[in-house]
């Protein structure tokens, strides 16, 4: 019986480091313990932008509001929005801030642009801002882009994964 314990809680724990690997492969080196006086380790916001970077990137299809998606970036509605359009997107692939942006990165930040743009035009949206924030204001350390209007209306030929539920 004890044998038996020992080694289901030794299989556990292998897969769970195993799915740990797989899932966080591809996201950016972040602190975990703070040994000393630590800058760079974990915040509430930096452990969100390590779970949404291993839910865009491994998980897609279990994210919740999703209304276009791309090879390189998705889209959601905000959950608790502040206008009548408010969207939020993401590109597949870990990039904490602007700052972080490398020449290897233009493809994913170009297809985010596009993505807005292709959400822009389906909406009708005229009078639109684009929000990213810093380090220092983003609730989640994961560059994601803000796609606000109080105004717009879903054109009758718009995709069928546009947004076109009531809105108050």
């Amino acid at each position: 019986m004890l044998r038996s314990r020992v080694l289901f809680a030794a299989l556990t724990f292998f897969a769970g480091v195993g799915l740990g690997g797989y899932l966080f492969s591809n996201s950016q080196p972040r602190s975990f313990l703070a040994l000393s006086n630590c800058d760079s380790c974990y915040r509430p916001s930096d452990l969100a932008g390590l779970l949404a970077s291993a839910g865009i990137q491994r998980a897609t299809a279990a994210l919740p509001l999703v209304v276009k998606e791309t090879d390189r970036c998705v889209a959601i509605e905000h959950p608790f929005r502040k206008r009548r359009f408010h969207f939020v997107v993401f590109p597949k692939k870990d990039l904490k801030n602007i700052a972080d942006i490398s020449v290897d990165d233009q493809q994913h930040v170009l297809d985010c642009l596009a993505v807005i743009r292709a959400l822009v035009i389906e909406n009708g949206l005229r009078s639109y801002r684009v929000e990213t924030n810093g380090p220092g204001l983003q609730h989640v350390t994961y560059l994601h882009f803000h796609l606000l209007s109080k105004e717009g209306h879903a054109q009758a030929g718009a995709a069928a994964d546009a947004p076109q539920a009531a809105r108050p």
